[in-house]
């Protein structure tokens, strides 16, 4: 087997319909960003020579590895693919991957579903302490749109408008920068339109955007957003962020309408006053 190119777009799959769906979505990313897609199936095994259903299981595993190569390779014709059966636990194989990798692509494995959105699992833990950016597939394929950024006035919300400047120049769509007040009034309504002036000075890539102040229950109001996105972008915390994911990363990675990145990677760049050339514009909504 050839040796993985650096900073691959790295897809988790474990044999479900999600997972294919995040294949079909990382091959498309991974033309577009001219690199080499890696499907990666998880495999552990407490005790291999004392199990008689081991070798079994292995073989099931790689047949999930084959399965979602093809799969890449029939959606994406002229992806550069290589799958790869990883000994090890999910979130640590998974973590370990995202050190190199330029973007890590999961599938959402039916979250909406569920009443509650479990810590431990490999989704939230992958996309919790992830090094690189974490694609999260959602649907059969994304809508157009523009690129959704939301931003609270966190440098983590910067990082996540940052890349989300980075999408919207590779895909030559817009971006609207979004920001959420729980309250309508002048006062909220003053210090909403503050942090997002703020953002984006302080993200200077930033060309083709516009900017919405919106209202209501940040986490439900940015699930709404979403169905209008081609994607959104977030970071995993906010300003008052507690534990593994903030409140309101965690009801958008259940509920979001289409495909949700979240930002990790590299620092946030200082800020300068914005070119001239940029278009902006508000709009409130409530």
């Amino acid at each position: 087997m050839p040796n993985p190119s650096p900073s691959p777009v790295v897809v988790g799959v474990t044999g479900t319909s999600a997972g294919l769906a995040a294949v079909r979505l990382a091959a498309r990313e991974a033309v577009s960003r001219g690199r080499e897609l890696r499907i990666v199936h998880a495999f552990a095994w407490s005790h291999p020579r004392l199990d008689q259903d081991y070798d079994r299981a292995r073989r099931a595993a790689s047949q999930v590895v084959d399965a979602a190569v093809a799969t890449a390779q029939r959606s994406t014709p002229g992806v550069r693919v290589q799958g790869q059966l990883v000994d090890g636990p999910a979130d640590r194989v998974l973590l370990r991957l995202s050190r190199t990798a330029e973007l890590l692509v999961l599938g959402d494995d039916d979250l909406a579903t569920l009443p509650w959105l479990p810590s431990g699992s490999v989704l939230v833990q992958t996309v919790a302490r992830a090094w690189c950016p974490v694609l999260v597939a959602r649907g059969p394929r994304p809508q157009a749109g523009p690129i959704l950024a939301a931003v609270d006035g966190s440098r983590c919300s910067l990082l996540a408008l940052r890349q989300a400047a980075e999408e919207g120049a590779r895909r030559n769509v817009g971006v609207v920068v979004a920001h959420v007040v729980e309250e309508p009034g002048p006062a909220a309504e003053a210090a909403g339109r503050d942090v997002l002036a703020r953002a984006v000075e302080a993200v200077p890539e930033l060309v083709d955007y516009r900017t919405r102040l919106l209202t209501g229950s940040p986490a439900a109001t940015l699930v709404r957003a979403s169905g209008r996105a081609r994607v959104t972008v977030l970071g995993p915390r906010g300003v008052h962020a507690a534990g593994l994911l903030g409140s309101v990363a965690r009801t958008v990675l259940r509920r979001a309408a289409g495909p949700t990145l979240f930002a990790h990677g590299g620092s946030i760049p200082a800020r300068r006053t914005p070119p001239a050339l940029r278009r902006t514009g508000t709009a409130l909504a409530r």
